[in-house]
């Protein structure tokens, strides 16, 4: 399957980038001290299901998988990075909680995250969520045409590592389309002009994971799906699906 899309099918997935920012955005206006997990999955199905597009996690089951994912977000909470299950914990002030969606429709993929505080913040969360955030914006800014795929990962890990944040190893963000996960990957962490071309038409799930504390080693959680900070520290997710252009980088999961 060809990694580059044609204007028409960038604007299709630009369709289906919506239905992942409105339930994002309706998660997040959800959530709040006593919310389940549970019930943020519930508010990002009816978001989803009303847009008439269907959910890209529940029931993925990639190889290394020996159960499927059971929901349709990915809740992950404090010390939990990624792919949380969205259960019955109900929130606490002062969560971190990063939320993770994906959704098709009409055959295409979106697939977009973002990191937020359940009541009362810190400084150091606010922080966190703000070089994660940042990162993000830089790793955008890298995906131009002529750059090469070591410029965007250096623009997102390079400053983050500077300021102290570990990087989740071994994860980072890939190619997306007809197909959730497909070619190329896209690292957090890496040297400048390495990797390969980025060209016109080319569309990637940006996605930097930092953690506190500098660490970026995990461990799986008894859930075989949630991953965990080795050094039990908050990390938090920022993700967008962008498409290089001639014109530079287009965000296709904004509202």
């Amino acid at each position: 399957m060809s990694m580059i899309k044609t204007p028409d099918e960038i604007a299709l997935m630009r369709d289906a980038g919506r239905v992942v920012a409105n339930a994002l955005a309706a998660v997040r206006q959800a959530a709040a001290v006593d919310v389940s997990l549970k019930e943020l999955d519930d508010v990002a199905a009816a978001t989803i299901a009303d847009a008439g597009a269907t959910p890209a996690f529940l029931g993925y089951k990639p190889r290394w998988a020996s159960v499927p994912f059971p929901g349709v977000i990915c809740t992950s909470v404090n010390d939990a990075v990624v792919h949380g299950i969205p259960n019955g914990y109900r929130l606490r002030d002062g969560d971190l909680l990063s939320v993770d969606c994906g959704a098709f429709l009409e055959g295409w993929c979106g697939d977009a995250a973002q990191s937020f505080i359940v009541g009362t913040p810190t400084p150091e969360d606010q922080a966190l969520i703000q070089a994660t955030d940042a990162a993000l914006a830089r790793g955008i800014d890298a995906a131009r045409v002529g750059n090469k795929m070591g410029d965007l990962a250096y623009a997102i890990g390079g400053a983050a590592r500077r300021a102290g944040y570990g990087l989740l190893a071994d994860h980072g963000g890939h190619g997306i389309g007809r197909t959730m996960h497909a070619e190329p990957s896209v690292p957090n962490d890496g040297r400048p002009g390495r990797g390969i071309k980025l060209t016109e038409g080319l569309v990637i799930a940006i996605e930097p994971m930092l953690i506190l504390g500098g660490n970026g080693d995990y461990f799986h959680d008894e859930d075989e799906w949630t991953l965990r900070s080795a050094n039990g520290r908050r990390a938090a997710h920022s993700e967008h699906t962008v498409a290089v252009t001639a014109d530079g980088p287009v965000i296709l999961t904004l509202p």
